[in-house]
Order: C-alpha cells, then sequence, then structure tokens
C-alpha cells in the first residue's frame, strides 16, 4: 500500500508485506513506545485488525499479533496498560472513515492467524542493561548477568555472589511488571520440570536467578525489551519449547512478611498506592503466613 496513517504517539507505514510502526519522542509519549523507536511487524504476524471507538473524540485501530509471534508481547504476558499497547493507533474521530479503509485493506491480506512456533517480530537488540532494586541486569545477546547492590540485595544474593546465566542454559524469561506491588524479572532454567518432585522457586528477592523491581528500578520501558530480548536469543538457540509453570514457593518467614508490610504501608501513606490497593495486598500477605 505505501500510505502513512498518523496518529496519537505514532504513524502506520503500510506496505506490501508488513507495517512499520514508527513512535513519536514527545514528552507526552509512553516512555516504552520512545524506547522502541519503531517495529516492523510483518503482515504474517498478525491474527486480525480491528477499529473502535476510543476515549474524547477519538477511534482506535488496533492490530492483534499472532500468539508467538512477538517476543516483547509474549514476555508481557497481558499485563502492558492500554495506554502502552504498541499495536494501538489513536486517531481522532474524524478519521474513522480512513482508518476504516485501511483496517480492510489489511484484513484482506491476512493468511493464517493461529499459534506460530517461531517469533516474526524482532526483538530489540542487544547490549541491553537496566537498574533493579536489588541490582544491575545486563544483556549481551549470549549470556545474562546479575550484579547485586549494596542496598537492595538480600543476604542470600550475597552469599550466591553475582551471577551469569548463558542463554544457552535457559529456558525462558518471567517477567511481572514494576508496576505491580512486586514486579520481578525471573530467568528459568531450560531444565525445568513440573513433575511433583521439582523443587518449590523461592520468592523473587531470594532467588540469585531474579531481580526484582521497586520504585523507580525496572521500569516497564528498561525492563521489558530486556525480557524480550531474552526471549528471543533463547527461542533462536532451540530452547523456546513451553517453560512449565515454577511449584509455588514455601510459605514466608514472618519477618519478611512483616517487613514487607511496612514497606507498603510507606507507600499507602506516601500515596502511592490506594486504601483498596493497601487494604488488598496487606490481606495477600497475611494470607502467606
Amino acid at each position: 500500500m505505501g500510505d502513512v496513517l498518523a496518529g496519537f504517539h505514532a504513524a502506520w507505514e503500510f506496505e506490501s508485506d508488513s507495517v512499520l510502526i514508527r513512535y513519536e519522542r514527545g514528552i507526552r509519549t509512553p516512555k516504552l513506545f520512545q524506547a522502541l523507536g519503531e517495529r516492523r511487524v510483518p503482515l504474517e504476524a498478525l491474527a486480525g485488525v480491528t477499529l473502535t471507538p476510543g476515549r474524547r473524540g477519538t477511534v482506535v485501530l488496533r492490530a492483534e499479533p499472532r500468539p508467538g509471534a512477538d517476543p516483547l508481547m509474549e514476555a508481557a504476558a497481558g499485563q502492558l496498560k492500554e495506554g502502552c499497547d504498541p499495536y494501538r493507533l489513536v486517531l481522532p474521530a474524524e478519521r474513522e472513515t480512513l482508518a476504516e479503509y485501511y483496517a480492510d485493506e489489511l484484513r484482506g491480506l491476512l493468511g493464517e492467524t493461529g499459534k506460530t512456533e517461531r517469533y516474526l517480530v524482532a526483538a530489540p537488540e542487544a547490549p541491553l542493561q537496566f537498574k533493579a532494586y536489588d541490582g544491575k541486569a545486563s544483556f549481551d545477546g549470549t549470556s545474562v548477568s546479575f550484579r547485586w547492590s549494596w542496598t537492595g540485595a538480600s543476604s542470600a544474593k550475597w552469599k550466591a555472589g553475582d551471577q551469569t546465566y548463558p542463554v544457552a542454559g535457559l529456558g525462558g524469561v518471567e517477567w511481572r511488571s514494576p508496576e505491580l506491588f512486586e514486579g520481578y524479572l525471573r530467568l528459568l532454567p531450560r531444565d525445568a520440570s513440573a513433575t511433583a518432585a521439582a523443587p518449590a522457586v523461592p520468592q523473587a528477592d531470594q532467588d540469585p536467578a531474579a531481580v526484582v523491581f521497586g520504585l523507580g528500578y525496572g521500569p516497564v520501558h528498561e525492563s521489558l525489551p530486556f525480557a524480550a530480548a531474552v526471549l528471543a536469543a533463547v527461542r533462536e538457540r532451540g530452547a523456546g519449547a513451553p517453560v512449565p509453570v515454577p511449584m509455588p514457593a514455601p510459605r514466608r518467614d514472618p519477618a519478611d512478611i512483616a517487613e514487607r508490610i511496612r514497606h507498603l504501608g510507606e507507600l499507602h501513606q506516601a500515596g502511592l498506592v490506594t486504601d483498596e490497593e493497601f487494604s488488598s495486598k496487606k490481606a495477600e500477605l497475611l494470607a502467606e503466613l
């Protein structure tokens, strides 16, 4: 098609075999979009296209990626806020007719829509790094390294020492958004087992294969592209088979629960956690005793 459709924070350029999405770098543009810069999405990576009413006189054109086609969306696992969805293009309502035209054109070009066994959308390129609450994570394309911080790392992590994990030994990545109370990035071993005999996985703050997030540490626009890049490298090296869900972690030490409730109370007093979020999370923590 070769045409360009510009919306808020992004512009889509329609080509015969792909859609090139260029994200703006303005101050109001979500930081994840700025970090991504641009993405070429092959049409074979799409399962469908929708056009729906948006907020405040807008319409939303959204391309639906096929399951398994995009490492970024696979790592996000549905945790991205609507405004940070890289497959949404928000347009003024007066462009609805034009947007419907492009949506129809795209639908006519789509083929297979089921799950794909290989990534069709390129992941962010290494080297990548970000600062977590308890250490610094870096990825050079072949291995992931964790370097613990003096102030945030638990005694268990200091005892284990800094860690380096070759991609060849990994089976996947588990990412929990830093916008949740207990966000983290955990590396999953390639030989993970879902059998009843599998050992319980420790809490992220005690696990040398994980870094935890905190206020201002491991933000989405840094940690999610990092997770996506590692996932893509794992898949490329043939370790991309579905990773079994880890066994539930053992109950925590009461002192650890008390410390987390205290920290939660500080966030609540600072206005960073609502009354409802405070009550809900406190109940979850107490249930772990």
